[in-house]
């Protein structure tokens, strides 16, 4: 059996942009996929801290450094610019790895910048 665990959070990221007539997604910023092991593509759960929405959707890596957090597609119509969100994803572990894993944290800072990893 395996069970479903929190893998990585960036926590508290400020949406950069929100673009509607995109096929959807979310795009990231490189460098914070790199710091909590998000890889593209891959499946995130992203809640809006501002209004309490919440969707599942894919990663588009935006460039490295740049600060940006852009809600892309059908999203757009949940998640505003200027909105505080957490991003996590998650992996299927065994209950024994499951026991000794730990979820990479990303808190962050001004501009989405990293402010602490936990």
């Amino acid at each position: 059996m395996l069970i479903k665990i929190l893998k990585s959070k960036i926590h508290r990221a400020k949406v950069t942009d929100s673009l509607i007539d995109y096929p959807g997604s979310i795009g990231i910023d490189s460098s914070l996929m790199d710091a909590c092991g998000i890889v593209p593509y891959e499946s995130v759960l992203v809640a809006d801290i501002t209004n309490g929405a919440r969707l599942e959707t894919y990663v588009v890596p935006e460039k490295a450094g740049s600060g940006r957090i852009v809600i892309l597609g059908a999203a757009a119509q949940l998640m505003k610019k200027g909105d505080i969100i957490i991003i996590m994803n998650f992996a299927y572990l065994s209950p024994a790895e499951a026991k000794g894993f730990k979820p990479k944290v990303v808190v962050i800072g001004e501009k989405n910048s990293i402010k602490e990893i936990l």
